[in-house]
């Protein structure tokens, strides 16, 4: 009789589980093997840092291992193309960065293949990369105010260095440009230390960099910063303004998260995304990435996807008033 009644309670049990919607059962057994997180970059860059980060927390909480896979090349393209095409069953995921989904759209607007919006279900942002308008001491503006009113009385003459044509930093100078009504020269370089160079050297007086790059030199008086880009004043300038201080309302940054491939159940992405940000919340975590440069920056679901849209947009807007055209 025992085995009867504890037979007929397991078959129950059984079909009870078996009567959970497929999504809630898959979040109960995600993930139940290795999960491979894909970097549209090389090793060493932000996002490959903040990504492996991420790793490291959620592997032991999963009990699963988390395999970073690099894949740099083509501006993220062929990477973001691969994940798009993966299995969305929540074991591909993707460093989603400010470069491939918000501001490719609008560079190579009509080619991509992979829409930032729809080919893609976000789950949460890791993290925010301040940028900074640095200048040579010898510039002659110590404020954003003054800087403008420099630009506006010698149009063009005035050149910044960027790392390339189409970075963060580079459309952030052009996205201030046009709020400010001012005309500086792009000077590109290849890559951002050559301009950081000729920067310390006085052979160009502007740059928009990141925050970690121009820290160490603006406190040893180097160059000087001039105002930061993001919303909000950043943890490691305090100091220093913000440009939305001057210009109401700008705000730009280099950003990197966590996606999955569209058509992932939603409870698969509600969990990665509840993880996501249950690791940043803690202490140790956020004040780790503050310490490599960023700032802390999880969101849900549903904000993740509204905020890829609006920089979508957002950047589109910029490549077209500045007249930005890549190869």
């Amino acid at each position: 009789m025992a085995r009867r009644i504890l037979g007929r309670r397991a078959v129950i049990a059984a079909g009870a589980a078996l009567s959970l919607p497929l999504s809630a059962r898959a979040q109960a057994a995600y993930p139940d093997h290795p999960v491979r997180l894909v970097v549209p970059f090389p090793p060493g860059q932000a996002a490959d840092t903040f990504g492996r980060l991420m790793a490291d927390r959620l592997s032991p909480l999963w009990k699963q291992q988390i395999v970073v896979e690099n894949k740099g090349g083509g501006a993220g393209i062929p990477a973001l193309e691969g994940v798009k095409n993966a299995p969305a069953d929540g074991y591909t995921l993707l460093v989603g960065t400010s470069g491939t989904l918000g501001v490719n759209p609008g560079l190579y607007a009509g080619k991509l293949p992979y829409d930032s919006v729809n080919d893609f279900a976000p789950c949460s942002n890791i993290f925010l990369v301040p940028l900074v308008i640095t200048a040579h001491p010898s510039l002659p503006a110590n404020s954003l105010a003054e800087l403008i009113a420099l630009a506006k009385k010698e149009p063009g003459q005035l050149g910044y260095g960027s790392p390339g044509v189409g970075s963060s930093q580079h459309l952030s100078m052009e996205l201030f440009k046009y709020k400010a009504q001012v005309d500086i020269r792009n000077i590109p370089y290849k890559g951002s230390g050559p301009a950081v160079s000729d920067l310390l050297g006085g052979h160009i007086k502007l740059m928009m960099d990141s925050a970690t790059s121009a820290l160490p030199h603006v406190r040893d008086g180097r160059i000087k910063a001039i105002a930061v880009t993001t919303a909000k004043r950043i943890p490691q300038m305090r100091d220093v303004p913000t440009i939305g201080e001057t210009i109401p309302g700008f705000d730009a940054a280099g950003w990197s998260g966590i996606v999955a491939p569209a058509r992932t159940p939603r409870a698969i992405v509600e969990k990665i995304s509840a993880d996501i940000r249950a690791q940043i919340a803690l202490p140790e975590v956020s004040q780790r990435i503050i310490e490599l440069g960023g700032i802390p920056d999880a969101n849900t679901p549903d904000e993740y996807h509204a905020f890829i849209k609006a920089e979508v947009a957002k950047w589109a807007e910029v490549v077209r008033v500045s007249g930005t055209k890549v190869d």
